[in-house]
């Protein structure tokens, strides 16, 4: 079990469950008894914390991030230490990662629905910068996508105030390599532009489905950082506009000169953007810099950068853009002996034969193909595919030719933001490419139109409205799963997987969480009896029961102080909550001593009385002889915590002395009078139940 569930730090935050763990800390759930409320508590991990000189930079840094407040960043309550730990208190996020959320949609995001995450991590980070603090670990793992489609940007744990001193870690890049900038992996001074690198390595992933760069190893990843250029979005998913595609490119520069200049200027442009989709986002596609690849100070990092300038820096004096293709080897100037080789003459021999052999095969493939099969079989001719785009069928039909020979066949419909519904808005084959006799079908697609759908917010709505509203008017495809809920009544919807106002299709799958209700957890009821009183509630609570009504009675069989009765027998099933009630023993009852009568006569058996319950208000008190000899003792049947008729039942061995209705309204108990001796069992029922049984000594 984690050692720091259960504790409890500065006598406020109590621990609850581990819910996320990073390279610098764990995260855990916690309550907050002062403002009753629950948060997230970070701890800092003990390796770190052993660093007297890291504490103290993580305990200043914090400090400065918890007076960052936006609502597009993870708010931080407080920041503290208690017996011996480092922690951070933050605001508790119900929601995904942004990461989570395109591995569970599986494409790469539609692009306004990037453009809206986007728009938002850098309100987040001019805010940040604004106040002097830079993240350098901005990637989908530290940006929270909230149930309501907005974000919060968490997890400041390496952030670092912009006048700190840089390269404090040298033995370690900070900073996740994928998303890491130029200057972090060369270990250079940071800035704010260290985020927009970052940032735009998001936004690349969002909009493509992959990263930028990829390699086998760390060391292989931030080298292509530094001298790579990735491969434009808009190559791995044209439905990426151009303008937005500028933006991604102009983020990711390395060339600091050519990056965006501030978190402010990036927003700028995606603002306008937003209002105009052929916007041409200012500057040119980044380029390679011309600056040379400086030492990375991570050793690894180091080590390969250094190797891999040593070989290239011969060839050219400035590196290549494609750092991936191979150099040419160069020529070979030394000069060798003109000592014979053993063998060389017959290898050219054998050289020559081949390359003739080479040489005849190549020029009867071509006599082949451009003559005799000409000759033999006749070329068939090749037609041109006409462009049907933007044309409808009604106007295909009524213009033959535009068509030509070829002939249509319909295909789908689907929706189309460029074309309007009705109109071609995609072929087979191509365009303009080249077809012969036998290949003169065209398959067309048609456009639906924009669709306008967006996901509405059914959380809380009775689980048959939204079913209506998704599946029957939406066309969607609704999946529904129960779950127990607190919160959420039974038949509600707990939450969904699509966010609110994301753009949806027809046919689209969404699955719903629907309430089952609070949990209906049970508990075994055990045996309580002969335990003290204080001891029997402690278990009953930790057994998730109630304690109900306490009342004290007098009892020959236990000591005062523990309970002599329980309403719930032991080894019954119950639902948690249920409440039981307890007897208390107030040891055995005092009897005063009996006036010794001169000759007793044991009075006849009772029968059951045929009175009712009016006509018997004050039970009769008839004594019965158990023993013709012997002393005599009370029995008393306590009635206190019964109302209106009961049935009253005294055995006292194998006789019954007493068994009547009583009215409890006005009688508490029954006692009554027995002579006996030895030892004799007694049994109490009441309406047929037994509720008491004890030894009775004469």
């Amino acid at each position: 079990m984690d050692q720091y569930i259960g504790k409890m730090l500065d006598n406020r935050y109590e621990i609850i469950e581990c819910i996320g763990t990073g390279g610098m800390a764990v995260v855990y759930k916690a309550r907050d008894h002062r403002l009753n409320r629950l948060v997230a508590v970070k701890i800092l991990k003990p390796e770190l914390a052993s660093d007297a000189d890291f504490r103290r930079r993580f305990h200043d840094e914090s400090q400065a991030v918890a007076m960052l407040s936006h609502a597009n960043i993870v708010s931080v309550y407080d920041v503290s230490r208690s017996d011996g730990l480092n922690y951070i208190v933050m605001e508790l996020i119900d929601g995904l990662t942004l990461k989570q959320y395109m591995q569970r949609r599986g494409t790469p995001l539609n692009w306004r629905e990037a453009l809206h995450f986007i728009t938002q991590i850098m309100r987040a980070l001019s805010h940040a910068h604004s106040r002097g603090i830079i993240h350098r670990d901005i990637k989908p793992h530290n940006i929270m996508v909230l149930r309501d489609g907005s974000v919060k940007v968490t997890d400041f744990g390496i952030a670092q105030l912009a006048s700190a001193a840089q390269n404090t870690m040298t033995q370690e890049a900070i900073g996740s390599v994928h998303y890491i900038s130029p200057e972090q992996a060369k270990g250079s001074h940071v800035d704010c532009r260290t985020d927009i690198y970052s940032a735009g390595v998001v936004l690349y992933e969002m909009l493509t489905g992959r990263l930028p760069f990829e390699g086998d190893t760390p060391v292989a990843v931030a080298i292509q950082h530094i001298k790579s250029i990735p491969v434009p979005p808009r190559d791995l998913n044209p439905d990426v506009p151009r303008a937005l595609e500028a933006i991604t490119m102009r983020a990711m520069a390395p060339d600091l000169g050519q990056r965006y200049a501030s978190a402010d200027e990036m927003l700028d442009d995606l603002k306008e953007f937003r209002k105009n989709p052929d916007f041409q986002a200012a500057g040119p596609v980044p380029e390679e810099p011309d600056e040379p690849t400086r030492v990375v100070p991570v050793a690894g990092i180091a080590a390969s950068a250094r190797a891999k300038a040593e070989r290239e820096e011969p060839a050219k004096p400035r590196p290549e853009r494609q750092v991936r293709r191979r150099e040419p080897e160069p020529e070979d100037d030394y000069d060798y002996d003109d000592e014979p080789r053993r063998g060389g003459g017959a290898l050219a021999g054998v050289a020559a034969v081949l390359i003739i052999l080479a040489f005849i095969g190549c020029m009867m493939y071509f006599l082949f193909n451009f003559f005799i099969k000409d000759l033999l079989f006749g070329e068939a001719p090749e037609f041109e595919v006409p462009d049907l785009r933007g044309y409808t069928m009604e106007q295909l039909e009524q213009n033959k030719a535009i068509l030509g020979d070829f002939t249509l066949e319909e295909g789908d419909v689907v929706f189309n933001a460029e074309y309007p519904e009705g109109q071609i808005c995609a072929q087979n084959p191509e365009p303009k490419s080249k077809v012969r006799e036998g290949g003169m079908t065209i398959t067309v697609t048609i456009s639906g139109g924009e669709d306008n759908m967006y996901m509405p917010f059914v959380e809380g709505w009775d689980a048959r409205k939204a079913v209506q509203l998704l599946q029957n008017e939406m066309g969607m495809d609704v999946k529904q799963e129960e779950d127990w809920s607190d919160t959420i009544t039974k038949g509600f919807v707990i939450s969904q997987s699509l966010v609110q106002d994301i753009k949806v299709v027809k046919g689209q799958e969404v699955t719903i969480v629907v309430s089952k209700g609070p949990e209906q957890k049970q508990a075994t009821v055990t045996r309580f009896l002969n335990v003290p009183i204080e001891d029997a509630k402690v278990q009953i609570e930790q057994l998730g029961l109630k304690v109900g009504e306490v009342r004290e009675q007098y009892s020959d069989e236990y000591a005062e102080g523990r309970v002599s009765w329980q309403s719930i027998e032991p080894a019954t099933q119950v639902d948690k909550g249920t409440s039981i009630d307890l007897w208390v023993s107030k040891g055995p009852e005092p009897v005063a001593t009996p006036t010794p009568e001169p000759t007793p006569t044991p009075p006849p058996p009772s029968e059951p009385s045929d009175v009712p319950p009016a006509q018997s208000n004050q039970p009769p008190e008839p004594t019965m002889n158990v023993s013709a000899t012997g002393s005599s003792q009370t029995v008393t049947a306590d009635l206190s915590g019964y109302t209106g008729s009961v049935q009253v039942t005294i055995t006292v061995g194998d006789k019954t002395i007493f068994d009547s209705m009583v009215d409890a309204n006005l009688n508490n108990s029954v006692p009554r009078t027995v002579y006996g001796s030895g030892e004799q069992m007694v049994y109490i029922y009441i309406n047929g139940a037994l509720v008491s049984s004890y030894l009775l000594r004469f």
